[in-house]
C-alpha cells in the first residue's frame, strides 16, 4: 500500500461528496424538499463515502506499521473548500451540540453557526431567536416528519417560497351540481333547449392560508450531550414523531386560531344523523349512509379513520350474513382491516368513542398544506437552560385548510355528498 493508493482513494470519496452535495444544492435553490429518488441517490453516495472512509482507514493503518517501504513522504493533499463547504456541519448532532455550547454563560459560538442566525438577532445571545437549521437536515427532519404523520402523509401539499408568509389562490365556489351552479355558474345547452342563450361564467372563491407557528420543546440531558450521534438519533426521532402528531391533530380537529383549520371544524364534512332509537355505539346502517354521502370522486382515496375502541364494534357488523368488516390479513390478504374495501385505519387523533370524529372517511387528498421548509426561515434550534436540563427549541411555519367550505348539493336528489363524513353524536 502507498500513499498514492490513498490519496486516489480520497479522491474517489471527495468526488462522491461533492454529488451528494449538487444534489442537496438543487433541491436547495429551487426552494423544495428532496424527491424520492434524490433521496435514494444521496443515500447511494453516502453509503460510497462510508466505504470509502473504511478503505481509507484501513489503508492508513497498514501504511503505519510499514514505515520502511515508504520511500518519500507525499504530502497529503486536500481539497480548498469553497467559504460555504467551510461553515457546513458534518452531522446535524454537530450542529446541535455547537448551539448547546452557544448557549452556555460565555460560550463560544461557532462560525458554522454564526451564518444561520436567525434574522434580527444578535447572534452572541442565541436564546433570543437561536440558529436555523442547516438545509440538509432540515429536509431530512420534515421527510421524517410527514413519513411518520397519518393523515400528513397523504394531503396536498404545498411549500412556498422564503419571500412568502401566506398563500391566496382562487377555489370553485360550487355549492350545487344542478344546472347552472356547477363551476360556480357555468352552464350549457344542446341545440334548441334554449331560444336564447344565457351568458354564464364560473364563480370562485379565494383560499387564504397563512403561516402558524408550531413550536416543540426536546429536553437533552448531560449525558446525552456528551454523544452526538445519540443525540441526533434522539432529536430527530422526537422531532418527527412529535410534528407529525400535531400536524395530523391540526388537519383533524385544528381550530383555524394560531393552527390549521382541521377537517371537524371546517363546515366542509356531511354529517351523517344517527338511527332513530339507536342505542348501539355504531351500526351497520351507520356505515352504509356515511359511504352513501362519501363525494363519489373521492371513492378510490378514501379511508375510513377510527378510534380504536370502536374496532371490536366493527367485527359484529353485518348485511345479511355477510361481514361488513374485512380485518387484517385472511381474506383480504391487507395489512389493514376494510370496510366497502376502504381502508380502515385507527388514529389517536379521532374523537373518543360516541362522540363525533370517533369514526371518519375522508379522502384527506382534498386538504391543502402549505409550508416554509427552506432553511432560510423554516426551523431554528434554540437552546436555554431548565434546571439541570437543556432544552432544545424547534420552530416549523405551517398552515393547511380543507379545500372544500362546504358539502355539495347533488344533481338530482336532496343528499348533500363531501370528500369528508363524519357520525353524529351517539348516546351509547
Amino acid at each position: 500500500m502507498t500513499m498514492k493508493k490513498i490519496l486516489e482513494m480520497r479522491a474517489k470519496r471527495e468526488d462522491a461528496r461533492l454529488k451528494a452535495m449538487a444534489v442537496l444544492s438543487k433541491s436547495e435553490a429551487e426552494d423544495r424538499f428532496l424527491t424520492e429518488d434524490e433521496q435514494k441517490e444521496i443515500d447511494k453516495y453516502e453509503n460510497e463515502i462510508r466505504s470509502w472512509d473504511e478503505s481509507i482507514n484501513r489503508a492508513e493503518k497498514l501504511l503505519a506499521i510499514e514505515p520502511e517501504e515508504r520511500s518519500v513522504e507525499t504530502p497529503e493533499v486536500k481539497a480548498t473548500p469553497s467559504k460555504t463547504e467551510e461553515k457546513r456541519f458534518t452531522s446535524f448532532g454537530e450542529q446541535l451540540l455547537a448551539a448547546y455550547r452557544a448557549a452556555m454563560p460565555g460560550g463560544h459560538v461557532d462560525e458554522r453557526l454564526s451564518t444561520r442566525a436567525a434574522m434580527g438577532l444578535n447572534e452572541t445571545t442565541p436564546s433570543d431567536g437561536g440558529f436555523l437549521v442547516q438545509q440538509d437536515f432540515v429536509t431530512e427532519l420534515l421527510k421524517r416528519t410527514y413519513e411518520t404523520g397519518i393523515l400528513a402523509s397523504k394531503v396536498k401539499k404545498i411549500p412556498i417560497s422564503t419571500n412568502a408568509n401566506g398563500l391566496k389562490i382562487n377555489a370553485v365556489d360550487e355549492e350545487s351540481r344542478a344546472n347552472g351552479s356547477r363551476w360556480g355558474g357555468v352552464q350549457t345547452y344542446w341545440e334548441g333547449e334554449a331560444d336564447e342563450l344565457t351568458a354564464s361564467k364560473p364563480k370562485f372563491r379565494q383560499m387564504e392560508l397563512s403561516l402558524k407557528k408550531l413550536t416543540g420543546l426536546c429536553y437533552a440531558t448531560d449525558e446525552l450531550l456528551q454523544d452526538a450521534a445519540a443525540l441526533e438519533a434522539v432529536i430527530r426521532q422526537a422531532f418527527a414523531e412529535e410534528f407529525g402528531f400535531k400536524i395530523d391533530d391540526a388537519i383533524l380537529a385544528g381550530t383555524g386560531e394560531g393552527e390549521p383549520l382541521g377537517i371537524l371544524n371546517s363546515g366542509a364534512a356531511v354529517t351523517v344523523a344517527t338511527e332513530k332509537d339507536q342505542t348501539d355505539i355504531i351500526t351497520v346502517e351507520n356505515l352504509i349512509k356515511m359511504w352513501n354521502r362519501l363525494w363519489s370522486r373521492s371513492r378510490g382515496n378514501a379511508v375510513w379513520y377510527i378510534n380504536q375502541e370502536l374496532e371490536p364494534y366493527l367485527y359484529t357488523l353485518k348485511v345479511g350474513d355477510k361481514p361488513v368488516y374485512i380485518p387484517a390479513g385472511g381474506l383480504s390478504e391487507k395489512p389493514y382491516g376494510t370496510l366497502f374495501g376502504r381502508p380502515v385505519v385507527p388514529l389517536e387523533q379521532c374523537s373518543a368513542a360516541g362522540d363525533v370524529g370517533d369514526i371518519i372517511l375522508a379522502d384527506v387528498g382534498q386538504y391543502l398544506l402549505i409550508d416554509k421548509g427552506g432553511v432560510k426561515a423554516a426551523s431554528s434550534i434554540h437552546v436555554r437552560f431548565l434546571y439541570d436540563e437543556s432544552v432544545f427549541r424547534f420552530i416549523y411555519r405551517v398552515d393547511g385548510k380543507p379545500i372544500w367550505n362546504k358539502p355539495l348539493a347533488p344533481y338530482k336528489g336532496s343528499a348533500s355528498v363531501s370528500p369528508f363524513v363524519t357520525l353524529a353524536k351517539r348516546n351509547a
